[in-house]
């Protein structure tokens, strides 16, 4: 094998919480109105932290507790894909940011914290100071009002890859 898990004993997923509607663990920063949308494979979820200037990014996970990329299956890693896609072009539509960047982390030296594979998805603006790892909570206030324009351009006629309510679970 060429990777090991990370994850410690008796570890409460937080996104295992979040997309199985579970009660949340003690740790857990998630909030249910961060759930933006939930397909048979991968969910779509607002992140607890921003980064920079700015603060509403995505996360797009799969629904099984899945470690790290080495972890994923095709069908997976295809829907993982397909659904960041979704998200930056409904950033586009929702929040009209001047462009939007991707990254993804494994292991500890691969600065990954949560032990759930999870792809960023991020707005991107010139003075956003991203990479700075300027890192901040985000409220939960501002993560459900984001979720919610996020969902509305999702189901907008204007996506080039709109969402159907066929599409997703809840």
């Amino acid at each position: 094998m060429l990777h090991r898990s990370h994850e410690p004993a008796n570890y409460a997923c937080p996104f295992c919480e979040l997309v199985n509607d579970l009660p949340f663990s003690q740790d857990n920063l998630c909030a249910p109105t961060d759930l933006i949308y939930q397909t048979e494979l991968v969910a779509a979820i607002m992140a607890c932290d921003g980064f920079g200037n700015y603060g509403g990014h995505v996360m797009i996970i799969p629904t099984a507790h899945l470690e790290a990329l080495y972890d994923l299956d095709e069908a997976t890693g295809a829907a993982i894909m397909r659904e960041t896609k979704r998200v930056a072009l409904a950033m586009k539509l929702a929040w009209d940011p001047e462009g939007t960047s991707t990254r993804q982390h494994n292991e500890p030296a691969g600065n990954q914290h949560v032990w759930h594979y999870h792809q960023h998805v991020f707005p991107r603006y010139a003075d956003d100071e991203l990479y700075r790892q300027l890192r901040h909570r985000v409220s939960i206030q501002e993560r459900a009002s984001k979720a919610e324009q996020l969902r509305q351009a999702l189901f907008s006629p204007n996506h080039p890859q709109p969402l159907t309510r066929e599409d997703i679970i809840r």
